[in-house]
């Protein structure tokens, strides 16, 4: 215990300071797992529909933060948000570091809090998921047990 208590004094001595969770960390292009709201993969960046669902919902992440990965394939998507930040004010960071991967199931963009939001869901697709379509009732359906009941006709 005395050891690690005179390592670590040595470290912020030398002005080195621990990461925490670095694992998560370069998943999540130097940002924390509870600070996101929205991410996209690679793979996700370059598929248009994705795209533009994204670009649809823009004006939510006004308050917060975009992370783009500086190394993925350049896309028509990654343009447009750098040029929807310029509009709307919105602040972004291109992230080139060693927690930039280009793989297609690493991030490509992310969208941050300053402060924890611990979202269940931040995929894309998982957030702003389609609407069902809506199936109506036929008018020749067959009522219910309650509608029977309760709605007689004299």
């Amino acid at each position: 215990m005395a050891e690690d208590l005179n390592k670590r004094l040595e470290m912020k001595a030398q002005g080195i300071t621990p990461q925490t969770r670095p694992d998560e960390r370069r998943r999540y292009l130097g940002s924390l797992r509870e600070r996101v709201y929205v991410r996209l993969t690679v793979a996700e960046t370059q598929d248009k529909a994705t795209g533009n669902l994204f670009l649809q919902h823009f004006a939510d992440f006004k308050d917060y933060e975009v992370l783009i990965n500086g190394r993925m394939p350049q896309s028509q998507l990654v343009d447009q948000v750098i040029a929807k930040c310029g509009q709307t004010n919105t602040s972004f960071r291109l992230i080139n570091d060693q927690t930039a991967q280009t793989d297609p199931a690493s991030t490509g963009i992310l969208v941050v809090a300053k402060t924890a939001l611990n979202r269940p869901r931040i995929e894309i697709k998982q957030v702003y998921a389609p609407e069902a379509p809506k199936e109506e009732l036929s008018s020749s359906a067959k009522p219910s047990l309650w509608q029977r009941i309760f709605h007689k006709n004299g």
